[in-house]
């Protein structure tokens, strides 16, 4: 979603601005912007598309200014172009604003009876156009703000600079993030820490309502009664140079490469080495005491999920609801009382998700959320949360988070199982073992290249293609799907494997290949089966499968892609891997933006 950054302070804005939104690029969007604070007032350079073009209008007009704000848009309202792009400055203010802001037609209706005469689409503009007419009956930025902010309803997260009062910023959230970045004798303002951490170590976050007043010798908090309160600051971990690409063509090719790391990390964090057990934080409710569980997230996160349903069910014997978090709040499900809400975001800051968080939090529901990061708004907001250590993840198609997410739950199931009495101790170690040996496993399927662009090359002369997979592989299936969508705007639909024949086989020809997840366990026959309907309708077979199974598919399949040999338990994490790899090799030989999609953000904040 829409990128923030503000600078006050001493040296030039602009610049310093124009990094921090090459950071927030993985957000995803389709136009940017920076206003300053200049000899004149307030001086603005818009552009639509990637930031290659707003440099380009920066190096022709620079700006001047110690006090400004940028903006990576994403749109919503009105299009992709420069009239709509961030900042909208009306009058005395600028304004640059992430989410939506759901009553700006009673407000522009409004506006515009009194005479203001609106130049954009946008929702957005409606606030620089409601601050700007209490400028104008002469209030003080702070008072012309805070009764502008009284008047919005919808999710945002806002920065403000006015004409002539240099030096000055006012930001404010409700529903969307924003965090304050603390410097030496100036202040920054971003959506997120990976903008600010090389600008500032020490940050503070927005609470939900507050509003802030930056000036480069510091910040005052306001909560939405425009009471003064304080705020925790935190250090920042996470450094600048976190974000490069270390020679990799794209960032996405990176983190796949990351995936052995991230896996290994993530289980180091939450299984004891010397122990072989699995350490919780300390927990405010007895996980063996858990009657029932309901798990939402959107997008892959949603499919960790399923994974984790498996698990849980199996292993653990807990039952599990699942929903994706924009419908979970909607279907308003009947909750027992002190059930498990098990929440899964990249960000923390899933609008839906977080939701959805709060909806179980009224529902009387224990809340634990799996989340890599773990400043975010749904970690403040959770009993406990466990974090995976994937380290940023700037493509926005999501790869080494998936994995870490599915690292995280499978320990999850093995302590819950623990604690239930339905995984004893030799069971326990068998998975830990099989958990430990991942990493290793991971770092093999690299050695794979030449068989996955081998179907690289099928799929991507292909306008449609089914995945296919059955019991914890089906939600492989589903991720490699989506992530072939994501990435190459292929059409690709996902089926458990037994589905096809009852409707989805209608589909298949020699134009239509199927991508089958299907290691040599218990269930492969019976996918096995599935194949040989496809084949016997044309269709070209592409199989994912061990050394074991690819010697049953060699007079079936066209193109074997053979994964090392793991226990049933974590093929979801290792099969991920290479179905990941095979819609990265794809969007490669369809040339398209492979690390920002057309179309998509990172961090969806708004509904």
């Amino acid at each position: 979603m829409c990128g923030i950054c503000g600078v006050v302070g001493t040296r030039p804005a602009a610049p310093l601005i124009f990094e921090a939104l090459r950071r927030l690029e993985y957000r995803g969007y389709d136009s940017a912007g920076i206003a300053t604070l200049g000899p004149q007032g307030i001086d603005r350079r818009r552009a639509a598309g990637k930031l290659d073009n707003l440099e380009r209008v920066l190096h022709a007009a620079p700006l001047d200014g110690t006090t400004g704000i940028g903006h990576t848009r994403w749109a919503t309202h009105g299009s992709p172009n420069e009239t709509n792009a961030h900042p909208h400055a009306v009058g005395g203010v600028a304004v640059v604003h992430n989410g939506i802001i759901e009553n700006y037609e009673t407000l522009r209706e409004e506006l515009s009876a009194a005479g203001r005469v609106f130049t954009t689409e946008t929702d957005t503009e409606t606030v620089a156009q409601l601050v700007d007419s209490l400028l104008e009956q002469g209030l003080a930025p702070e008072e012309a703000a805070f009764r502008a902010l009284r008047r919005l309803e919808g999710a945002y997260a806002l920065a403000m600079i006015f004409t002539g009062h240099e030096g000055l910023m006012i930001g404010a959230r409700h529903g969307a993030p924003l965090a304050v970045g603390i410097g030496e004798g100036e202040m920054f303002l971003g959506s997120d820490s990976l903008a600010l951490a090389p600008l500032a170590r020490k940050i503070a976050y927005l609470e939900d309502g507050d509003w802030c007043v930056l000036r480069p010798e510091g910040v005052i908090f306001h909560d939405a009664r425009g009471e003064v309160v304080e705020r925790p600051i935190q250090t920042v971990a996470l450094i600048g140079g976190a974000v490069g690409k270390d020679g990799y063509r794209h960032y996405m090719e990176k983190e796949l490469h990351e995936h052995p790391v991230v896996i290994g990390q993530t289980l180091q964090r939450i299984i004891d080495p010397v122990t072989r057990q699995i350490t919780l934080p300390d927990l405010p409710f007895a996980l063996g005491e858990i009657p029932r569980a309901v798990i939402t997230a959107c997008g892959s996160a949603f499919y960790a999920g399923l994974v984790g349903r498996y698990w849980l069910e199996a292993e653990a014997r807990l039952p599990v609801d699942i929903d994706v978090a924009s419908e979970m709040r909607y279907r308003n499900p009947p909750l027992s009382e002190g059930g498990l809400g098990l929440l899964i975001s990249q960000s923390g800051e899933t609008a839906d998700t977080l939701a959805a968080l709060r909806g179980l939090r009224a529902a009387k529901q224990h809340i634990l959320s799996v989340l890599n990061v773990e400043t975010s708004t749904m970690a403040r907001e959770s009993d406990v949360t466990l974090g995976m250590v994937a380290g940023p993840e700037i493509s926005v198609a999501s790869t080494k988070a998936f994995t870490a997410q599915l690292s995280v739950l499978a320990a999850l199931t093995i302590a819950i199982g623990q604690a239930r009495g339905t995984i004893g101790p030799a069971r326990q170690q068998h998975l830990i073992a099989c958990l430990l040996d991942l990493p290793s496993r991971a770092a093999e399927v690299f050695g794979q290249d030449e068989a996955i662009r081998a179907m690289a090359q099928v799929i991507a002369e292909a306008r449609d293609v089914l995945y296919l997979g059955r019991g914890l592989c089906f939600p492989v299936a589903l991720e490699g799907a989506l992530k072939l969508k994501e990435i190459s705007y292929i059409h690709a639909e996902a089926y458990a494997a037994g589905e096809m024949k009852h409707g989805p086989i209608s589909l298949i020809d020699r134009t239509v290949p199927i991508v089958a997840i299907a290691p040599s366990t218990i269930l492969f026959d019976k996918t096995l089966s599935n194949l040989q309907e496809a084949k016997a309708r044309g269709g070209r077979i592409l199989v994912f499968t061990d050394a074991k199974g690819a010697a049953r598919l060699r007079d079936l399949a066209e193109i074997v892609v053979v994964v090392p040999e793991v226990d049933a338990f974590v093929t979801p994490i290792l099969y991920t891997i290479p179905v990941q790899i095979l819609a990265y090799e794809v969007a490669l030989l369809k040339g398209t933006d492979v690390d920002q999609p057309r179309n998509l953000a990172k961090s969806v904040t708004v509904e």
